[in-house]
């Protein structure tokens, strides 16, 4: 099995930066596409950013121009830096993944435990 790892939430005010990282928790085969996704209080869980294994990026247009996902294959870690926050981006951040932990086994998704940010003055 494995564990995505994520770090970096927290309180910010509102146009203060936030980095995000979700990294796994042991050695992996391959990582396809990494995302991370956000959920509000009473609101669905909604794409916020996708990276594939070729660096191609997605974003919600939300977020575009001010989020930027980036990833170390080196590491399996995937990174959200998070500029010009506004109190609409408050959410619990969850990282995504489809690995194959091994050439044994076929890709799955997983997800991490998710951590809060907060945009409040």
């Amino acid at each position: 099995q494995v564990q995505l790892v994520e770090s970096g939430g927290g309180l910010v005010q509102p146009g203060g930066s936030l980095r995000l990282s979700c990294a796994a928790s042991r050695s992996i085969f391959i990582v396809y596409s990494m995302g991370w996704y956000r959920q509000a209080p009473g609101e669905q869980r909604e794409l916020v950013a996708t990276i594939d294994s070729g660096d191609s990026t997605n974003y919600a247009d939300s977020v575009k121009g001010r989020f930027t996902i980036s990833r170390d294959n080196a590491k399996n870690t995937v990174y959200l830096q998070m500029n010009s926050l506004k109190p609409e981006d408050t959410a619990v951040y969850y990282c995504n993944a489809e690995i194959r932990i091994s050439p044994a086994t076929l890709s799955r998704n997983y997800w991490g435990q998710g951590t809060q940010v907060t945009v409040s003055s």
